[in-house]
């Protein structure tokens, strides 16, 4: 298995992370390392593992989908490296924080509860699938079935009164933000859906990406340059922008580009797997 995408990760995270960390991009085994360092230094973080904690959540001031995200970043380090370490750690997260629908809304998080919290830990649990990560017991809910979960509660928020389409930040109204419509909210439930619909075959969840993908383009939150930009205020009818561009609108967006892209020319679907050189 090639390391490359795992060390493109690593350059931007050992500079944050330490200086001290040393990267040989030529060696595996130097990767593996670097990445090792980095994985054990973020779970000095995580406390959920221990007596009297909540699993899944990591203490003030880190948000509820920074961990989604986290768990996510670690199913990459299982199946990039072979260390399985956290995977324990990992599958209790990701059941723990499902809710009591089995849809990652759980009722400790209605006071800022947004679709991209939401997708962040749908997300996850989609690349749980995607690499075959160990199953949960059957009593459980399964990775594919909490991330299709989580895909068909955001569809039905689907808002055509409103700046004709999209998904709003917020998902309840009485929480701030109700009324701002975000390129990451949008961006994860495109990256969900080009995933959901390579993993399944199933073109309903293309049909849903190009949707969404021409919403937001018609408003200009994908500029014609490709530019993403932060979001926009139903109040004003979507017709301003806030210019702000973060990277990691770019980058669900990026990865769905690429998976639908695959699906069209490259792209092998076997046994319910993802062929990932």
């Amino acid at each position: 298995m090639k390391l490359a995408p795992l060390a493109s990760v690593l350059l931007l995270r050992a500079y944050t992370v330490s200086a001290q960390i040393q990267l040989d991009l030529g060696s595996d085994d130097s990767i593996k390392s670097a990445a090792s360092s980095i994985a054990r230094q973020m779970m000095t973080f995580y406390v959920g593992n221990l007596s009297g904690q909540v699993p899944g959540l990591l203490p003030p001031p880190y948000y509820w989908w920074e961990a989604g995200a986290m768990f996510g970043s670690l199913l990459d380090y299982w199946y990039y490296t072979g260390d399985s370490t956290y995977n324990d750690e990992t599958e209790q997260a990701l059941l723990f924080q499902v809710g009591p629908d089995n849809n990652y809304e759980p009722t400790n998080r209605t006071s800022d509860l947004g679709n991209d919290d939401q997708a962040f830990w749908a997300m996850a649990a989609m690349s749980a699938a995607e690499l075959k990560f160990q199953n949960p017991s059957p009593d459980k809910p399964q990775w594919l079935a909490l991330a299709q979960a989580v895909f068909n509660r955001q569809a039905v928020r689907w808002d055509d009164k409103d700046c004709g389409g999209g998904l709003r930040w917020q998902i309840f109204s009485f929480n701030n933000g109700y009324n701002y419509k975000n390129s990451i909210s949008n961006g994860c439930f495109i990256n969900l859906g080009a995933r959901l619909g390579a993993y399944t075959g199933n073109q309903t969840y293309f049909d849903w990406v190009e949707k969404t993908w021409d919403w937001m383009t018609a408003i200009n939150l994908i500029s014609p340059s490709y530019q993403v930009f932060d979001g926009t205020d139903v109040l004003l009818n979507c017709s301003q922008l806030d210019h702000v561009q973060w990277s990691y609108n770019s980058g669900v967006l990026l990865l769905a580009a690429a998976t639908m892209w695959n699906q069209v020319f490259v792209y092998k679907h076997t046994d319910h797997s993802l062929i990932i050189d």
